[in-house]
């Protein structure tokens, strides 16, 4: 079983930054495609980046393109999602999820895509 975790989650006053990590226990992601979700109450699960895992694809949908930016640190055991500028509807709870190269490497904003999940990390944007 694949021990991930997010974290980095809180309360943040509009138009503030936050840091969200997904790290990995034991093994390295650098074989996966990562990807990053928020749900908000009442709402469906929505994909807001993800990244290949040869690095060379990142997708953002239009609601968090140039405010939100996924990355890997150097030792492959952290993905990153740096989230900027935000706003009071960004407030949800953010999973990360993977997928091993060898199911498809590609890069996916599908949730059905995603064989293993974290426990998610609330992020909270209000004043």
């Amino acid at each position: 079983q694949l021990q991930f975790v997010e974290s980095g989650g809180g309360l943040v006053q509009p138009g503030g930054s936050l840091r969200l990590s997904c790290s990995a226990s034991g093994f390295s992601l650098d074989d996966y495609a990562i990807g990053w979700f928020r749900q908000a109450p009442g709402k469906e699960r929505e994909g807001v980046a993800c990244i290949s895992s040869s690095d060379r694809v990142r997708y953002y949908p239009d609601s968090v393109k140039g405010r939100f930016t996924i990355s890997r640190d150097n030792a492959k055991i952290t993905v990153y999602l740096q989230m900027s500028s935000l706003k009071p509807e960004d407030t949800a709870v953010y999973y990360c999820a993977l997928r091993h190269r060898w199911y498809g490497g590609t890069c996916s904003g599908y949730t059905d895509d995603y064989p293993y999940w974290g426990q998610g990390t609330q992020v909270t944007v209000s004043s």
